[in-house]
Formats: structure tokens, sequence, C-alpha cells
């Protein structure tokens, strides 16, 4: 059946005027439109819903029975569309985010503290999940997007970089390289690093580097999370090559950080499936989360100099 909503409203007009040509006139039809509408109606239901004569037009009893019952159902129908068109400008609700730790640890925390000051009925609910399980909850539909570091593949997603950030060195202030002002990745070479797994987004990126810059890295340790790496550092099992984002803003004691040469930026990016389109709710959430980041590097330019913890003598 291919019942269509203008049949239904030429229907209710003239089973309320009692004539095609007054009814054409209170919708806007030609009366030969309004006859045809009622033609296909009646084809689709498989009765006469109408007695046409050449004075007056009588409902049949199927057509009596239509007419009592489709005003409510138009009505609602009507209340339903409206409410639907109102969602366009809604700002209520809860949203699922997922990001990777690094992240949810340094970025996230100032969303969703924004969220609550200035969209109160907005509810941002956090999932903190390494970069292939942010990923995978993305591509699931679990949640409504993702914050991570450059995924790489594209393909399944639609991503808009919001933020980028560079990778920085850090060991302890004991360590010759911290009299330096800035190191070069190949001062790097035969160092024992402790990095971040390869579950983290940034460990691809930072492998990259290394290649090319032809440095050969000796991986001494290998952890989940940057805090882990700064107590090993501070316990002189090596240095470490970390995103500033990793760093806390009031420094670290007992840590110095110094910029790497060349510069090597990763990029920050919100992700969502691909072909499926961001409820109004969850695009105000992205929409907060991309102006947070942005207002953080714009306020922030010596993020690219990491804070030093120790004076550089060199």
């Amino acid at each position: 059946m291919n019942v269509t909503l203008r049949q239904l409203h030429v229907f209710r007009a003239v089973a309320a005027t009692r004539h095609f040509s007054r009814a054409g006139e209170q919708i806007g039809l030609t009366q030969p439109a309004v006859s045809r509408c009622i033609t296909e109606l009646e084809a689709q239901l498989g009765l006469q819903l109408l007695n046409r004569t050449t004075r007056e037009v009588e409902l049949t009893e199927a057509g009596r029975s239509l007419a009592a019952r489709l005003e409510r159902v138009l009505e609602d129908l009507d209340a339903v569309l409206l409410d639907v068109r109102g969602m366009a400008s809604e700002r209520r609700g809860r949203v699922r985010v997922a990001s990777s730790p690094t992240l949810s640890a340094h970025l996230m925390p100032d969303c969703i503290a924004r969220c609550q000051r200035e969209i109160p009925g907005l509810q941002i609910v956090l999932l903190d999940r390494i970069q292939n399980d942010v990923l995978a909850s993305v591509l699931s539909g679990e949640v409504d997007f993702g914050v991570v570091i450059d995924p790489g593949d594209r393909e399944s997603l639609t991503c808009e970089a919001i933020l980028t950030e560079p990778f920085c060195v850090a060991c302890p202030p004991s360590h010759p390289l911290a009299r330096r002002r800035s190191v070069r990745w190949t001062d790097l070479a035969g160092e024992p690093l402790v990095l971040l797994d390869h579950a983290s987004g940034s460990r691809r990126l930072i492998d990259q580097a290394f290649s090319a810059q032809g440095v050969a890295a000796t991986v001494a340790q290998e952890v989940g999370h940057p805090t882990t790496i700064f107590r090993m550092l501070a316990a002189g099992l090596g240095i470490t090559v970390v995103p500033t984002l990793a760093l806390p803003p009031e420094g670290l004691p007992g840590v110095a950080v110094r910029p790497l040469r060349p510069r090597v930026d990763r990029e920050i990016v919100l992700v969502h499936r691909r072909n499926r389109a961001l409820a109004p709710v969850a695009q105000a959430a992205w929409d907060l989360v991309r102006t947070v980041a942005q207002e953080r590097q714009t306020r922030s330019p010596t993020r690219a100099e990491p804070r030093h913890s120790t004076e550089a003598t060199s």
C-alpha cells in the first residue's frame, strides 16, 4: 500500500467541505487535482470512499470510518514532526565520548567542566580507553564520537583535526641532554628509551620519526601511560619521547623537558563513523571539544617549547 500524506490531507478537506472545488480552494489545489488524489487513494485502499453526484459528494461507510479516525492521526503526526524538527536545536541529553588516556587526562576534563557551565542540559559521558579500543567503539556505534591521535587509516571515519602539538624529550636533570636548550632526534641514538607501547596512538608517530631521522631506537621499556614513564625516568631507567600534552601544566619535579629538533607534531582528531550523521546534541558536544582545544592552542603558544624544570646551560 502506498498511501501518501497528500492524499490523506485532500480526503480530509473533501470530507469536511463535501465539495471538490471548495476542498481545492482550502488546500491550494485545482478541482481535477483533488479528484485525482481521491481516485488514487481509493485505488490504494481498494474501497470507494465517496459517492459523487453532479450536486454533492457523500461519504460511503468506509469514507465515514476513515474521516472519523483521520483527524486524530494527522494531528498526532503533525505533533511528532514538530517534535522532530525541534531536535535541530536540542541541546539536552547524554553524549558518550571515548578518548585515549593522555587526552582523557589533559584535555577532556576541561571540556566536561566547560560543558557543565555552558550547556547544563548536556552530559558528556567519558570512556577512557586505549586508542584501538576508542576507534573500535566509534565504529561499533557504542559511542557518539571519539577523541584520538591521528588514526592513520580514515576510510571508515569522518575526521576533524582540532589541535596539533610537538613531541619533546624528557630525561633526568642529571642527564647530559638536560644541559641543552633543544635536542635532535639523532642525539637519542643509543639512549635507553622508555616509550609508550604500540596501543598508544603516539607510538606509531614516534617510530616513524625515528625512522625518518635514521635513528635505531633502543627501547628499554614499553608502558601504557605517561605517569609510569615519568616514574621510570625518576628512577634512572632511561629517557623518553612524549607529546607535550602528556606533561602537567605545572611541570614535573625531577624531570627535565626539552624540545626535539626537527619538530615533529601529532594531531588530535575528533572522529565519528562515516555516513552516520551526529545527532544535534552530539554535534553540540563535538563543537565544544573543538572550541576548548583550539582555545588551548591559541592561549598557550609556548606548549611548543615545554617548560624546563632545570635551566639549560648550552
